[in-house]
């Protein structure tokens, strides 16, 4: 469990608490400013955690190895070829095959290549576009690599 889901979990457990036990209001406004302050610990963490990915990604990007800093555009690449295949390849194959096959050149029985799983790729893809949407960001501000 991270520190981060660990802490959310405390926060809730704190408030359930305090909702049972407190009478008074200011008990209740004293619980209020507590969970309140734990809140902004734990966004303090996550900010923490997402600077340290942002350290580590400017490291990657940094180095001159192909299998550190390349990763990104090879994965993208991958989605482009996927998408390429998905929406530009994979219409026109199914066209083709029907094509060859109402010509007797494919077997009528065989089934043409398989559809691409499209919500894994959305995934993955629109991970990287974000990603090159803050690239594009930083450009238009002219932050250097």
């Amino acid at each position: 469990m991270t520190p981060l889901l660990a802490l959310g979990g405390i926060v809730q457990a704190v408030g359930q608490i305090a909702d049972d036990l407190i009478t008074t209001d200011k008990e209740r406004l004293d619980a209020e400013l507590e969970l309140r302050r734990l809140g902004i610990e734990e966004r303090k963490i996550e900010a923490d955690l997402v600077r340290g990915q942002l350290d580590v990604n400017r490291a990657e990007a940094a180095s001159s190895s192909l299998f550190v800093a390349g990763w990104r555009p090879a994965i993208g690449w991958v989605g482009a070829v996927a998408l390429g295949y998905q929406f530009l390849a994979y219409p026109l194959l199914v066209w083709a095959w029907s094509l060859l096959q109402a010509r007797g050149l494919v077997p009528a029985g065989l089934q043409p290549p398989p559809m691409l799983d499209t919500d894994a790729l959305w995934v993955v893809l629109s991970g990287m576009l974000g990603i090159a949407g803050l690239r594009t960001a930083e450009k238009v501000k002219g932050v250097a690599r």
